[in-house]
């Protein structure tokens, strides 16, 4: 709907939202990183585990980590959603959370730096990974030009906000997700523009690959680019040190197979990427954004079955 179409008290509700967002951010920047973080981490321990994402978050361990024993999950379940309160928190301070800041340590900084030196551009894969932000960060920082995609806020004053805050710790290229989005990032690469994706959520329409012995969905999109331009997927990931520090690292490139025929070529990208994706969560599982449905709803079917089965109840 345009803007002269919008009804007045959808206009107001988004303006009442955007006004309670800008005072979260001057709370937030007020309070500095450390105690920021910490209160974010506060917040998401004591709140998170109330919500209806909890039980998704203990579904999805039980599906990724069937082996593991109860005190085990909830374990992670604390963490991870300690970890979450953080990441949001550390949001509207990312500009003080950079390499340049020393809040940041890069592993395979040179590999950035060669990125940014040949201006050969390549196609960024990551995921959901303690405060994912710190990767866009790590790579503008490095002076790698990359353009992000996002999902932009239903809240149009909101989203705008969104992209300011990207702006203070140097985003300034972005692609929407969609049609245009994909447009954007195509026009890009061909300018020499590398693109920077997070390829680890649900996509209805995408390939699947096994991800923690189940099938998952995922979006072939990362794999085709890199096929398309003749370039590498540059797998980075993120890791919390202690507190509102952290590393991020920069992986051996993943060479998608060139065999002629492109739809297998694809779908084996989309394997390794899901595999690089499986190996990092397995080595730090607090880390990963656990409240997403990943797998599609049959496998969450099949996991009600089997516990009615075990119940002492049936």
């Amino acid at each position: 709907m345009s803007d002269k179409r919008r009804p007045w008290v959808q206009d107001l509700l988004w303006r009442l939202e955007a006004l309670g967002f800008d005072l979260f951010i001057g709370a937030v920047r007020l309070m500095g990183v450390d105690r920021a973080s910490d209160f974010g981490g506060w917040l998401g321990r004591t709140f998170g585990p109330l919500s209806s994402a909890h039980k998704v978050a203990e579904r999805n361990l039980k599906l990724a980590f069937p082996e593991k024993d109860v005190a085990w999950r909830e374990t992670v379940l604390r963490e991870q959603w300690e970890g979450l309160g953080r990441s949001f928190a550390e949001f509207p301070l990312m500009d003080k959370i950079l390499p340049s800041t020393g809040r940041v340590e890069v592993v395979g900084k040179e590999r950035l730096e060669q990125i940014a030196r040949d201006k050969i551009p390549v196609v960024f894969v990551s995921g959901h990974l303690s405060n994912w932000e710190v990767m866009p960060a790590a790579i503008v920082d490095s002076g790698v030009i990359c353009e992000m995609t996002y999902r932009a806020a239903n809240n149009p004053y909101v989203d705008k906000r969104i992209k300011d805050s990207r702006f203070r710790y140097g985003v300034r290229l972005f692609a929407p997700k969609g049609g245009d989005g994909a447009r954007e990032l195509l026009e890009g690469m061909k300018e020499g523009r590398s693109v920077a994706l997070m390829n680890d959520q649900k996509f209805n329409s995408g390939v699947a690959a096994p991800f923690f012995g189940h099938d998952a969905r995922t979006a072939p999109g990362p794999t085709r680019l890199a096929i398309r331009f003749g370039t590498v997927l540059q797998p980075m990931s993120v890791q919390r040190l202690k507190g509102a520090r952290f590393r991020a690292v920069v992986h051996e490139p993943i060479i998608p197979p060139k065999t002629g025929d492109r739809t297998a070529d694809i779908e084996a990208g989309v394997r390794m990427i899901n595999a690089f994706m499986e190996d990092r969560i397995r080595e730090r599982p607090a880390e990963w954004f656990w409240v997403h449905r990943r797998w599609p709803n049959e496998v969450y079917a099949a996991l009600s079955e089997r516990e009615r089965a075990i119940s002492p109840s049936s």
